[in-house]
């Protein structure tokens, strides 16, 4: 019992007790530089968005592309400065067209394609938003399915090699 109060003692003496190395802990955490990027840099990206996985009940992939650009605009970077390309193929490419098409593809005829809303948002922020022509052959689908300001590229894959040949950096995942 007497070893234990001596450790006890000795420990709070050492600053080793729970609240007073949280209260150390705190100013140092504090003091931690954070690293952002370049402000007055440019930034070239590709996204590889293939699933139909959904966030905030819109396209993952464009989801994140938006949050994206909010990431760097928080550290001073302007949508001028981004050079952003979503390559949509797979079943995400149904996320890129008009209503009256998407209404057939998810069996709904009373389906609004939430995504156009985003989609044209990007578009106006300066970001190329593509679709594969090959996802769009296989399916049926015509140039007049696709929500306008869409890029129609020859296949996602070719285009996603193309344009990180160039030098873009490669998010996948989506």
């Amino acid at each position: 019992m007497n070893c234990t109060r001596f450790l006890c003692v000795i420990g709070c003496m050492l600053g080793l007790a729970a609240p007073a190395t949280a209260q150390t802990l705190e100013p140092a955490l504090s003091t931690r530089t954070l690293v952002n990027v370049d402000p007055h840099a440019h930034y070239k990206v590709v996204y590889d968005i293939h699933s139909a996985e959904t966030a905030a009940g819109i396209s993952k992939g464009l989801f994140y592309a938006r949050g994206l650009i909010e990431a760097y605009r928080k550290q001073g970077v302007t949508p001028q400065q981004l050079d952003i390309h979503l390559v949509m193929h797979g079943e995400a490419a149904q996320y890129l067209l008009i209503d009256t098409t998407y209404r057939d593809v998810v069996d709904d005829p009373f389906a609004v394609n939430l995504n156009a809303k985003i989609t044209q948002d990007l578009l106006n922020l300066g970001v190329s938003v593509e679709i594969c022509h090959s996802v769009m052959k296989s399916k049926g689908w015509t140039a007049d399915d696709v929500l306008p300001g869409v890029t129609i590229v020859h296949d996602g894959y070719t285009r996603i090699v193309k344009l990180q040949n160039d030098g873009y950096a490669y998010i996948g995942g989506f």
